[in-house]
Formats: C-alpha cells, sequence, structure tokens
C-alpha cells in the first residue's frame, strides 16, 4: 500500500487488526487482499481514483471499533462505492461475494461432483495413479468417495472446511476420513502375526509350517489391512521374518535326505537346493498375489518389502529372490510390477563395502535398480540420525520416529500414521507479495488451521471400534490385540501414532522472494531451512501438548502438486516460474528443470529430512543405466552418509511392436514410442516414478499437473563421462 492511501490512517495500527472470518478463524488485516478483490471492479478507474477509494475504505475501518469480522469488511466497502456514486462497482463487488459463496457450495455440492465424475472429470478419475478408473469396484469406490468427501467437510470444523475447499491446505484422503475413523500407514506386525496366528473372515490361520505358506498368509494380511485402512503398508526387514520359515523347509528336507542319501554333505546339498527353490517359488507367489490383488477401495494394495540387512543364508536367499524375480518381470511379456515397492538397506559392515558379507547381494540390487527403477535404498546409518531408530518407511516415504514400549524395548513394528494435512507454502509467498514479515504472518494462521485440522483426524481415528477392522485392532496387525470392548487409542497415545503435518513447494516460496535460480543462494537456501525449523518447533510442541507424535512431513503431492497449483493459478494468474508451470515442486526437492549432477543434487537436499523426519525422499534421474551399474553404485556411495533414502528414476520403457528400449517421448497426455510412435498400453510398458513410488501412466493415468511435472524433469547429469569422474572422486 502506497503512502497516498496512509495519509489518514496509521500504518501499523491497521496492519495490526485482527479480523474474525465467517468460519470462525482469525487472521491479520491486510489491505493488498482487499486491493485485489476490488480491481476487478474499479478496472475502469484511474489509478489516482482508485487510490481515494482505497484511503476512504481503510479510514473507515480505521475508525471502527474493537475486531473486525470479514462481513463488516464487505459492508463497509460496499458503503465507500456507493457514497462515492459507483454503484455498478458497489453492484459488482456484492456480486463477486456472492459467486465466491455460491462456488464454495458448489464444490461442497454431492449431486455436482458426481456429474462432473460421470462426465469424466480427469482430476477426479486420476486423482490416485494407483486406481484404474475403468473397472467396475474402482468406480464404485470413486462414486461413494464424492459422497464421503462431502459428509466428511460437513463434519469437521468449519474452518477447516474453508481452509481446505479454498487450497490454503490439504486435508489428504478426503474420500475415506472422516467419514470413517479409518487410520493411514502402518507397519504390519508380520513377525507377531505369522507366530501366534490371525483371523481373518470365517478362518483361523495357523503359525505356517514354511515359507511358501508364510508367504501367501502375507499376502492374504496385505489384502485385508488394505481394505482397513486408507493408505500403504510395509513389511519391515521381510527377510529376516520369513527366514526362520524357510527355515523348516530346509529341516523338512534334511530330514527326507537323510532318509534316502548316505553322504552327509549330499544331504546338506539336497536341502540347500530344494529350499532355495521353495524359497524363490515363495517370494514369485507373494509378487504376483500383490499384483493381481485388489482392496475394497479398488486399487492394488500400496505394498512396501523392505530388506537388506538379514546376513544367516536363508536370510540372503531371501533377499536374492526378491531381486532376481524383480529383474525377471512379470507374465509373459516380462513387465515391470509396480508394486510391492522393494527399499533395499545399505549398512556399513553388512553390504556396503566388497569387504562386507552381503556385497553380493549390493550388486544384485543394483542391477535391479538399473533395470526396473526398484529397489529403493535406505542408508541404515542416516535412518537411525534422522528418525532415532531403523525402520522401513510405511507405503512410499511415511517414516515412524523412535518410540519405546514400558518395558524400555524399541518398537516400530505394528505402529501407524493417523493421516496428513499439508499446508499451500507457495500461495503465503504469494500472499506475502515479497514481505517475508508478512509471510512469517500468514504461515503462523495457516499453522493454527493445520492445528485444529490434525487434531479433529486424531480425535475421529480414536472414535473408532476394535471390532471395525479386526485385523488392525484385534488380529495382530497393529502389534497389540485389543478385546471388543478396548479403547483404540490405547494404540495410539504416548506417542505411539504418528500424525504429519505436510508442505509442498518450498522451490516455488524461494522463488517468490529470491528469483528462480536461487538454489545456490545461501541466504534463500537458508530461509526455506528456517521455514521447516518453525515447522519442527510446532510438531515438537503439538506432540508435548496433546501426547501423539506430530511428525512434519515432506509431502509426496501426488495430484496436490496439480490441485494447489490450479487453485493458485485461479487466485492470482500466471507467475512465472511458480504458477505458470501448471505443477508444484514436491517438498523440498532441487528444481526439477534443472540439471545439477546426482551429487550436487543430493548435496543441495541433504539438510531438508532433519527437519521433514516424518517423511522423505530423494530421488536422481539419469539416463539408461543397464550397462553401467557402477555408476549408480557411486551415487550409492556417495549418498551414504548424506541422506537417508534415496531412489532411482531412470528410462526403463519397452515398446513390444518394435522392441524399443529406453525412455518414451512424453506428450500433453501420456508418452509414445520414439521409434514407431506406439502408445498403447497393451503392446507397451512404460514405467515412471509418480512421487515416491512407481507409476504405469499408459494404464493409469496421473492427473495433468503430475504429468507436466514428469514431463519437465531432466536427467541430474551433464554426460555420462563426467558422471563417471565425479563418481570416482566423491564415491
Amino acid at each position: 500500500m502506497n503512502q497516498l492511501l496512509l495519509k489518514a490512517v496509521d500504518k501499523d495500527k491497521m496492519l495490526g487488526r485482527i479480523i474474525s472470518k465467517y468460519d470462525g478463524s482469525k487472521a491479520h488485516f491486510r489491505p493488498h487482499q482487499i486491493e485485489r478483490s476490488l480491481a476487478l471492479v474499479l478496472k475502469d478507474l484511474n489509478p489516482s481514483q482508485k487510490d481515494l477509494i482505497y484511503q476512504h475504505i481503510y479510514q473507515e475501518l480505521a475508525n471502527t471499533a474493537g475486531e473486525l469480522s470479514s462481513q463488516q469488511i464487505s459492508q463497509t466497502i460496499i458503503s465507500v462505492l456507493e457514497e462515492a456514486g459507483f454503484h455498478q462497482a458497489a453492484q459488482n463487488y456484492y456480486r463477486f461475494g456472492l459467486d465466491k459463496r455460491q462456488k464454495r457450495q458448489k464444490q461442497e455440492n454431492v449431486q455436482v461432483k458426481l456429474d462432473e465424475l460421470l462426465a469424466g472429470n480427469k482430476r477426479i478419475i486420476n486423482e490416485n495413479a494407483n486406481k484404474d478408473s475403468r473397472v467396475f469396484n474402482t468406480g464404485r469406490d470413486l462414486t461413494a468417495g464424492v459422497s464421503a468427501k462431502a459428509i466428511g467437510l460437513a463434519m469437521m470444523p468449519k474452518a477447516v472446511a474453508n481452509a481446505h475447499l479454498k487450497g490454503d491446505i490439504h486435508y489428504h484422503d478426503l474420500d475415506y476420513q472422516p467419514y470413517s475413523p479409518m487410520t493411514n500407514c502402518c507397519l504390519i506386525d508380520f513377525k507377531e502375526m505369522l507366530a501366534n496366528g490371525f483371523h481373518i473372515g470365517n478362518a483361523e490361520v495357523e503359525s505356517p509350517k514354511s515359507v511358501n505358506t508364510a508367504a501367501a498368509q502375507i499376502a492374504q494380511i496385505v489384502a485385508n489391512v488394505a481394505s482397513s485402512q486408507y493408505g500403504g503398508c510395509s513389511a519391515d526387514r521381510i527377510d529376516e521374518v520369513l527366514a526362520p520359515y524357510a527355515k523348516l523347509n530346509f529341516e523338512k528336507h534334511l530330514a527326507t535326505a537323510q532318509e534316502w542319501i548316505a553322504e552327509a554333505d549330499r544331504q546338506e546339498a539336497y536341502a540347500y537346493q530344494k529350499t532355495e527353490k521353495d524359497i524363490y517359488d515363495a517370494m514369485q507367489s507373494l509378487e504376483y498375489e500383490i499384483n493381481t490383488l485388489y482392496s475394497s477401495n479398488g486399487q492394488t494394495p500400496f505394498t512396501t518389502l523392505g530388506f537388506g540387512l538379514g546376513q544367516d543364508w536363508f536370510s540372503r536367499e531371501i533377499q536374492k529372490a526378491i531381486l532376481k524375480i524383480r529383474i525377471q518381470g512379470l507374465g509373459r511379456e516380462k513387465r515391470t510390477a509396480i508394486f510391492p515397492k522393494l527399499v533395499f538397506t545399505l549398512k556399513d559392515g553388512t553390504n556396503l563395502k566388497p569387504t562386507d558379507p552381503n556385497y553380493d547381494i549390493k550388486q544384485l540390487a543394483l542391477e535391479c535398480a538399473s533395470k526396473r527403477m526398484y529397489p529403493d535404498v535406505l542408508m541404515y546409518d542416516k535412518i537411525v540420525d534422522i528418525t532415532g531408530s531403523f525402520k522401513a518407511p510405511m507405503g512410499c516415504r511415511s517414516f515412524l520416529q523412535a518410540w519405546q514400549d514400558e518395558a524400555g524395548r524399541d518398537v516400530s513394528q505394528g505402529r501407524m500414521n493417523l493421516g496428513v494435512v499439508t499446508l499451500n507454502l507457495p500461495r503465503i509467498a504469494l500472499e506475502a507479495h515479497g514481505d517475508q514479515a508478512i509471510f512469517w504472518q500468514i504461515l503462523a494462521e495457516r499453522i493454527e488451521i493445520a492445528r485444529q485440522a490434525l487434531v479433529y483426524r486424531v480425535e475421529r481415528t480414536k472414535e473408532a471400534k476394535p471390532e471395525n477392522a479386526p485385523i488392525l485392532y484385534q488380529h495382530g496387525a497393529f502389534g497389540q490385540r485389543l478385546a471388543s470392548d478396548d479403547q483404540v487409542d490405547e494404540l495410539f497415545k504416548n506417542k505411539r501414532a504418528t500424525i504429519s503435518l505436510g508442505y509442498i513447494g518450498l522451490y516455488e516460496v524461494a522463488t517468490s522472494f529470491y528469483g528462480p535460480e536461487w538454489e545456490n543462494n545461501t541466504e534463500a537456501k537458508d530461509f526455506t531451512l528456517n521455514i521447516l525449523k518453525a515447522l519442527k518447533e510446532q510438531t515438537d510442541h503439538w506432540g508435548q501438548q496433546y501426547g501423539y507424535h506430530f511428525s512434519l512431513y515432506a509431502t509426496p503431492s501426488e495430484s496436490l502438486t496439480d490441485r494447489f497449483c490450479q487453485l493458485d493459478l485461479a487466485k492470482f494468474g500466471e507467475v512465472a516460474d511458480i504458477t505458470d508451470k501448471g505443477y508444484y515442486t514436491n517438498s523440498f526437492h532441487y528444481d526439477v528443470r534443472k540439471n545439477p549432477s546426482p551429487f550436487e543434487k543430493l548435496t543441495f537436499e541433504a539438510p531438508y529430512p532433519q527437519y521433514s523426519s516424518g517423511g522423505f525422499i530423494h530421488y536422481c534421474e539419469y539416463p539408461n543405466l543397464r550397462h553401467n551399474p557402477k555408476a549408480l553404485e557411486a551415487v550409492w556411495d556417495f549418498a551414504y552418509d548424506k541422506v537417508g533414502y534415496l531412489g532411482t528414476n531412470t528410462p526403463i520403457d519397452h515398446c513390444y511392436q518394435c522392441g524399443f528400449d529406453g525412455e518414451f517421448d512424453p506428450t500433453a497426455h501420456g508418452f509414445k514410442c520414439p521409434e514407431c510412435g506406439n502408445n498403447d498400453p497393451e503392446s507397451c510398458d512404460v514405467v515412471k516414478r509418480t512421487c515416491g513410488y512407481l507409476g504405469n501412466p499408459q494404464i493409469r493415468p496421473m492427473v495433468e499437473g503430475r504429468q507436466k511435472e514428469i514431463n519437465a524433469r531432466v536427467k541430474h547429469m551433464r554426460t555420462t563421462t563426467n558422471f563417471d569422474n565425479e563418481g570416482d572422486a566423491n564415491g
């Protein structure tokens, strides 16, 4: 606001005033918001006339005693316009407010959303790249989700619902929660369930007597858990969990050999050979079962297998089988499996160096990643440093924090997340108009709304009864077995469960204040880190206040990268390098349009997860690595003591018409073979990293913003030669 507007108004006094909004939330008075809302209705006036109108409005508001309300401000604006003789402008401003209210009501209207769904609105049907909207059960889930969202918005605090609809925050998975008091993602306690048996449907399932049965039971558990929650589920250290059951196979085969074979060495050789085949068959069956399952919400269960630390023969064979089966591919055409997501752990002394006992399995993991993109890798020591203890992520990137039970034992298995609410950080930067003081002021207001949303999520989830999800609460998936009259909060409270505050678009925030090439600007980077420090301080404080583990989460933003950007494009217009791209950048990631080396990118991003310990992942973009896994190993080794979790993005597309292997060309709506132009999903296999997990966009398309973000990605290297040299120098 320029000095003319302040002639009769105390600026500091005005900026310090608090507004009470119609939804009950509070905000500081900001003159530029009034000017932006009046810009269209006063477009025919010259600047001096506009200034005079603004001055009169601010003078009237300054003379109003007590707390201002949104309604008072609107009435004052209309009165000033009428008194000045701008009757048409007053009417237009009234209609402007009415249009906003009607638009908000339309967003909440079930019938409108159902009509959009039936009309094939791509932002609805492609919201989740793991859902095939063409099939009946997914279509039914999407239809139910429209109703559940409307009901959920009516259930939650009005300020939270309004902030979600406007795009100030995003209340994740609104199609499931709060309509149902469901949990988000978890680390299933497979060890306990397999050891002690469990109940599903009409079957009481006993502890398995072989690795084959154990793997089949894991698939049954995954299907049931995925239908009882809405997020991903993980099997942590699955090689070590299944090893005792593989040993049962060995003992059975050894007993048979001792009956028929005289020589002791041949007896053991026979038993090992048969057990190796059993392990391979068991893990292959698990791979196929997970990829052929549909959960009740119409998607392939988002399953993650964490492995790599077991050193006994059985654990090693399980690790090798997982990797060999993924390299082999699915079906006659050997397509890349999307699930389960594979996460291989690197640990110094176990598999990191050539002298480590499992170094050979690391080489197999490198081959697998170069051909199938998975496994992603966890750096054992860094995960402990960032999260307090070692564990695999829940789903794609959500991490539990260290927690001990009453006996002082570290516990990760059987714990869970209660949901995510994400802040639209780029919007706050755009609203601040280059003033960092205002940025921090708005951020504080949005954090308060997010707190209300997260606390509401916790309270709603606590309303579940054990019988609502027996597999979770009564039969071991959540680590303890509750009675039907127990409170589910027994498994959540005392920081056993996490609840996550997410964020998106740090790149765009810094761009708003420092320009699009800010990554090498120390002041700009410190600004982004200070934002995360402030958010982390808040989540830590809430954890102490409420007794749940509030964590800061670098949101994967699968569809949110599109939604927030589209809402802000409508509100602010095309802003260079922010809204004009058609997407917002995930979490803390380096601008995907730039091409630093992998080493530069990882060094840049390394500090951020220390504050985002509730969820994070790094990735690097490479050219075809199938014949150069040593280059990938150089990056893994370089990253070991710098980042905790690293994904590999490399071209693995395949055309079954012409035989092309490599990277398909991006188009506005998908991808096509660069050799023959084929884009038929039945005759090509196109795999891209959606965010924390892989997707097949030809079969299950992504929202437009995510497609644009993928198309904008460039390789994080300048030439293969430079990559190799830098890897040798830094690795």
